[in-house]
């Protein structure tokens, strides 16, 4: 016999295995996401981290929610016009929440002027709450900012921003709920 020849052993073990995992529970595609996100206070009061499940809706469930351009912008990525948002010359102390699910995303501490008609951030409240990818559309390579929670799209993230990150979260207001500090 080869070294290369399968023995009983091997095939046995090799089966037994191959049955071990078929029995392995495995996520569901379409199982919840559990996910872990920042919590803060009416008063930006950092709570603590809570593990919630993701949030997930069908078209017809976010255009119930929201007005036609929440909806277009939030959940379809589209951008408000510039200087249009009811938050980009917005100066109140308060919180930035997603308008799809509430989850906290930026402290007007970190809100700054950057002329480009969008409420723009140096930081969001929690790395946790938002989830940054990839974004080559419209013949630019970006990164885009979603809520990490239920993926609603808030707007892009550059490097062009002031100190002390260098970062410009630049939002759309349509995506966001201020919320003054209680």
């Amino acid at each position: 016999m080869t070294s290369t020849t399968p023995t009983r052993r091997r095939i046995l073990a090799l089966s037994s295995f191959a049955t071990l995992a078929l029995w392995i529970p495995r996520a569901r595609a379409d199982a919840p996401q559990a996910i872990v996100i920042a919590n803060f206070s009416a008063s930006g009061k950092y709570l603590g981290t809570m593990r919630m499940t993701k949030i997930v809706k069908t078209d017809a469930e976010w255009q119930k929610l929201l007005t036609p351009e929440q909806y277009e912008v939030a959940r379809r990525a589209g951008t408000e016009r510039a200087f249009t948002g009811a938050t980009w010359n917005n100066h109140a102390d308060g919180l930035y929440r997603c308008v799809c699910c509430g989850t906290a995303l930026f402290d007007s501490k970190t809100k700054f002027e950057s002329g480009t008609g969008w409420p723009s951030f140096w930081q969001p409240i929690a790395k946790a709450n938002v989830v940054e990818t990839r974004d080559s559309s419209l013949f630019m390579d970006r990164v885009a900012v979603a809520c990490a929670r239920c993926d609603a799209h808030l707007g892009h993230v550059f490097d062009d921003g002031p100190k002390p990150t260098g970062l410009r979260y630049c939002m759309n207001s349509a995506s966001l709920d201020f919320v003054p500090r209680a």
